[in-house]
């Protein structure tokens, strides 16, 4: 493993300035850095040890990170190093670039940029839940966790509250639950609603996670936007508009707007929208309330790929393919 000093690190992120945070959390928060040398670009997580819980928080993660190897999951460089060359997902949801005087048009991701990003989650999730010799439960799945490397390829990071599931839940059980020892369960408006019930920690529980982000990335609302109040949250808002004011809810950079619409564009649109309905379909399907009617994350990146299939077919010239 590379040796890096204090002062590379502090170099790296301008002396730890704000504007270089790309994620934040109650342990640690997360800086754009620029290293010499063959690391280049990278995130450097500094955590908050005066916090109390944050060496638990760093040691759950280096247990978690030592046993998992995958391209749509962070590649620790050294104790407090990974890839990240754009920032976090959640800089470009909600272009918090507007404060450092950056483009905010420059920071947009067109439609198959993000189809793509949620499919990288997803096989991220699949591996998690799926693949590993013991599954693990990442507890805490937002926009802010997800880093985009160069090519926008996305990455899922912070294993601080990781949970593996014993081999025996994971085998003999259906349900893939385990009792966690830690109290927290994830962010408010992602976690799951059983765990505000005291429920154990789940696959379940990060689907539901997952169903949210995918919400979130395709109508650029928060699911602690203001506008979530008296009952109100983003899974209704969105389930109460389908079908028919999809356009109404998304984010509106993924939508042509032609003064002059010819029938060609005019079909396009609507296929534009079908894609985006049942894009959304998949989101509500992820993060309905009872856990055991969540769709499984394997169909989630079926219908996701067909998804990715039918735009690229549109060949719309707002989808950058990689």
């Amino acid at each position: 493993m590379p040796k890096l000093s204090y002062w590379s690190i502090q170099k790296a992120t301008n002396e730890f300035s704000k504007s270089n945070i790309i994620g934040f959390g109650k342990f640690s928060a997360v800086y754009k850095g620029i290293l010499d040398g063959s690391l280049g670009i990278v995130a450097i997580k500094v955590f908050k040890l005066q916090v109390r819980g944050a060496s638990k928080s760093f040691m759950v993660e280096c247990e978690a990170l030592r046993k998992i190897r995958h391209r749509n999951l962070v590649k620790v460089f050294t104790t407090c190093c990974s890839i990240d060359h754009e920032g976090s997902l959640d800089n470009w949801l909600h272009n918090h670039s507007k404060d450092t005087g950056e483009n905010n048009d420059s920071k947009s991701l067109n439609l198959l940029q993000r189809v793509n990003i949620v499919i990288d989650v997803a096989n991220a999730l699949d591996y998690l839940h799926n693949h590993l010799e013991t599954g693990l439960v990442h507890c805490d799945l937002k926009p802010s966790n997800i880093l985009l490397d160069g090519d926008l390829v996305g990455h899922v990071g912070d294993f601080g509250i990781a949970k593996f599931l014993p081999t025996e839940v994971t085998l003999a059980s259906s349900s893939n639950q385990v009792s966690s020892s830690l109290g927290i369960k994830g962010t408010f408006g992602y976690a799951a609603p059983e765990y505000g019930m005291g429920s154990d920690l789940s696959t379940f529980g990060d689907m539901y996670s997952y169903g949210i982000l995918l919400l979130e990335m395709f109508t650029s609302k928060s699911p602690t936007s203001d506008i979530f109040t008296n009952g109100l949250t983003l899974h209704n808002y969105v389930r109460m508009s389908m079908p028919e004011q999809v356009t109404e809810i998304v984010d509106p950079k993924l939508l042509h707007k032609e003064a002059n619409a010819t029938p060609q564009s005019l079909v396009l649109h609507n296929q534009i929208i079908e894609c985006l309905a049942s894009i959304l379909k998949i989101g509500i399907a992820c993060s309905v309330d009872l856990p055991r009617d969540r769709m499984s994350i394997g169909h989630a990146v079926k219908e996701l790929l067909s998804i990715k299939d039918i735009i690229v077919e549109l060949g719309d010239i707002r989808t950058i393919p990689r």
